[in-house]
């Protein structure tokens, strides 16, 4: 089902989000229908259902380097920096080994905006 732009900004947020679920669990669902569906739980605050839907994501595709990024961002503004960290650095790891040299600039930049651990002394 393609929308155009106008019949997208039309469908609430909840329609949205109905479709992609009903998109996912259909086992039909490319890369690019998981990650929509947790930027839109990330938007509307589902920390933990976007969480799952990148981990989703993350199981069937772990080249799908964007989602690397925007996880990790989403978990550091909602405090999760071990968690963020986490994600940020394995899409350091994988940019590298994609050669994706723009997605690794950002994701070396998020990373460096990650507090480090607490000491354990």
């Amino acid at each position: 089902m393609v929308l155009t732009g106008a019949e997208e900004m039309a469908m609430g947020d909840q329609q949205r989000i109905e479709m992609l679920e009903r998109l996912t669990t259909s086992g039909t669902a490319d890369s690019f229908t998981w990650y929509g569906l947790a930027l839109e739980y990330a938007s509307f605050g589902r920390i933990d259902d976007a969480l799952a839907t990148f981990e989703t994501l993350r199981a069937d595709n772990a080249d799908y380097v964007a989602m690397y990024l925007m996880c990790g961002t989403m978990l550091l503004d909602s405090g999760r920096a071990k968690e963020a960290r986490e994600w940020l650095e394995c899409g350091v790891l994988k940019a590298r080994e994609l050669s994706e040299k723009h997605a690794l600039a950002e994701l070396e930049e998020a990373l460096n905006q990650v507090p480090p651990p607490p000491s354990l002394g």
